[in-house]
């Protein structure tokens, strides 16, 4: 799960409000030895922020290499409800974000993905996906058009070695038939601010010079509406808005079609078939496969990941890849791959939690209406 539209300036910064994932956010750089060096002793490494995270009561974990914090002092729903009413502040520091130079950038970047980002107007960016060439989905990732000549992409932390690797060897068979692209890595902050009062509280505009996350935090903080809110919630916002996890949701064995993704492959790279995998994807949207991405509602104990999905009559159809109960509906919510048979919306199934039928049926994602600010 990524952020989308950001930014990222020369010196300092400036808020945009764009639609988006986590609908807003905020880069301010940082100095890369201060924090993203391994102190002795230990193997976690820290954001800009990570002082600033443990004196707020951050409760702080293990996530894709990094020491993040999990939650703080409210309670992972309270910080969930909190984010649903008004605004949260998350710490995205820990993800790849690259610039992409030259005149054959967007050439380059439609090389890697299934989107289209010579649409993209300036500074608007998209959801994508990395393919390889059997259709599997090796990352998410956002890619934003800016107007300072380079895109900017962001992927996840859980991928970054793999992301860079990949992006490289391309990048070195891009470049020896004469195209024109370079890679930069940003050693930056990156905030992500999620809610309906986000644009209000963004909306006299925010600039932060270098080395200056921590104070733009605190300033961001003061007003009433804003809190802090850690991987915990998080991931419930995310499941409830229907979003896929890495690693859990989608992979490199999983197609954007059998992740119902589809509308993440821009139109006109569905008729050119030039991004990878396009001789796999492309025609699995025509026709079914055998297996498909949906939400399901159960109550009682909560599915999680790995946990069995049968047919009413005790078929095993497919499994959970993410679930929990959902803070908003009151009841439990999940997503995971069944048999294209199974997916209908309405179907009945039953899910296997605890060695017991727990009673479910096939729901319409989003579970939680998405409600993304657009400017308008």
């Amino acid at each position: 799960m990524l952020a989308q539209g950001l930014v990222s300036g020369r010196v300092g910064v400036r808020a945009r409000v764009s639609v988006g994932f986590l609908q807003n956010a905020v880069v301010g750089r940082r100095n890369a030895q201060q924090e993203r060096h391994r102190t002795a002793g230990a193997a976690l490494k820290r954001t800009a922020l990570y002082e600033f995270h443990v004196a707020h009561g951050g409760k702080m974990v293990e996530f894709a290499g990094w020491s993040m914090p999990v939650q703080y002092k409210d309670s992972h729903i309270n910080s969930h409800l909190h984010t649903r009413q008004h605004c949260s502040i998350f710490d995205v520091s820990h993800m790849l974000q690259t610039k992409v130079h030259g005149k054959d950038r967007v050439k380059f970047m439609e090389s890697l993905i299934v989107g289209d980002v010579a649409d993209l107007k300036d500074n608007q960016g998209t959801l994508s996906l990395f393919t390889n060439n059997k259709g599997g989905i090796i990352d998410d990732l956002i890619v934003t058009k800016t107007d300072l000549g380079y895109l900017y992409v962001v992927s996840n932390a859980g991928c970054a070695d793999k992301d860079s690797a990949h992006m490289e060897a391309k990048l070195q068979e891009f470049k020896s038939v004469g195209h024109d692209a370079d890679l930069e890595y940003l050693e930056e902050s990156l905030i992500a601010i999620q809610g309906p009062s986000t644009a209000r509280v963004l909306q006299e505009g925010i600039s932060v010079p270098c080395g200056r996350v921590v104070e733009l935090v605190e300033k961001l903080l003061v007003n009433s509406e804003v809190k802090l809110a850690g991987l915990g919630a998080r991931d419930s916002l995310r499941l409830e808005a229907g979003l896929c996890l890495y690693g859990n949701d989608i992979d490199e064995t999983t197609t954007p079609v059998e992740a119902s993704l589809l509308w993440t492959i821009g139109k006109r790279r569905r008729q050119t078939r030039d991004f990878p995998g396009a001789d796999v994807i492309v025609p699995q949207i025509k026709a079914k496969t055998l297996r498909k991405r949906v939400g399901l509602v159960s109550s009682g104990p909560p599915a999680r990941q790995h946990t069995p999905i049968l047919s009413p009559d005790g078929k095993i159809i497919g499994e959970v890849t993410s679930g929990c109960p959902s803070p908003c509906l009151k009841q439990n919510v999940a997503m995971g791959y069944v048999e294209t048979s199974f997916s209908k919306v309405g179907t009945p199934i039953q899910v296997e939690v605890r060695k017991k039928m727990v009673p479910a049926v096939i729901s319409k994602m989003p579970f939680v209406p998405s409600n993304y600010y657009t400017g308008q």
